[in-house]
């Protein structure tokens, strides 16, 4: 007979905690659900979940709590009421914050009784549980082993370090890539259009570009490291010179400049530390403050 499975409440119910507490609902573990509106826990307890009527309820029934809430504030507002009775569980954050809020969680929890993990989730509502979802995580090494078993429910586990903040940065700089490729997707498509060419064409060329230009992250990451930055491929002075056509050909076609003209006073600024020769690696260097 397998031993039974860990039990764990789930605060917020949202789109993702939702989709959090049904994977640890498919995976056999007893789930008490608590949202700030009551009706959200429905579709759940008819899964078998328990709903509490308050988070000092849900709190009290699993010595595993997974938080999921819109921000980190709202995240603060509500442990705040909850400072007695977090004592002896753990809290596993997985709300998008900064680094710099989930340390100053940790603490928070550190003085209350509580162990806290902080996590980072790379998916989308639909992924959770699936092949290809994952959360960081960080924070105490024991505390993560001893729930790594019950939290591998909602897919892949990355222990990421004992720094309760590095989950939140893991997960910030990936999404940091994702957006800028995004805003760079949507900028070429606004471009395009202002000739009536379609979005759906274009993407046919769009897409193996992107793929194509990407290939070149893992050098642009051995330079990073090395501190060698000098290129014989495409020279920061190449590109400076180039991109004024960017600035004025999306003028000349109505096409917005706010996305790209920060890029230029970054090219500004390499010309005018002496940085003509290194590749396009050394820009990680010059958005250091």
């Amino acid at each position: 007979m397998s031993a039974p499975k860990s039990a764990v409440s789930v605060l917020g119910l949202g789109t993702m905690g939702s989709a959090l507490a049904a994977a640890f609902l498919k995976a056999g573990h007893p789930v008490t659900v608590w949202n700030r509106s009551a009706a959200r826990t429905g579709p759940l307890v008819a899964q078998g979940a328990l709903p509490a009527g308050t988070p000092a309820e849900a709190v009290a029934a699993s010595p595993l709590v997974v938080v999921c809430l819109l921000t980190n504030d709202n995240v603060q507002e509500l442990l705040a009421t909850l400072a007695e009775e977090v004592s002896g569980r753990t809290l596993v954050n997985v709300t998008n914050g900064t680094p710099a809020q989930a340390r100053e969680l940790a603490v928070w929890a550190a003085k209350h009784g509580a162990e806290y993990l902080d996590g980072g989730i790379m998916a989308v509502p639909q992924m959770i549980a699936g092949p290809h979802a994952y959360v960081f995580y960080s924070g105490p090494q024991g505390t993560f082993d001893a729930h790594c078993e019950t939290l591998s429910a909602l897919g892949g586990t990355k222990y990421v370090g004992t720094d309760p903040g590095l989950a939140a940065l893991y997960d910030l700089a990936l999404l940091t890539g994702m957006y800028g490729m995004v805003l760079g997707v949507m900028q070429a498509y606004a471009l395009v259009r202002t000739e009536d060419i379609p979005a759906t064409e274009f993407a046919e060329l769009l897409v193996p570009w992107i793929g194509a230009m990407l290939a070149g992250a893992p050098q642009w990451a051995k330079s990073i490291d090395s501190g060698r930055h000098l290129t014989d491929v495409s020279s920061l002075a190449v590109n400076h010179a180039a991109f004024p056509n960017f600035l004025a050909a999306f003028r000349d076609q109505g096409v917005r400049t706010d996305l790209f003209e920060p890029f230029q006073a970054i090219l500004d600024r390499a010309m005018t530390e002496g940085y003509e020769a290194d590749g396009l690696s050394r820009i990680a260097d010059l958005l250091r403050e």
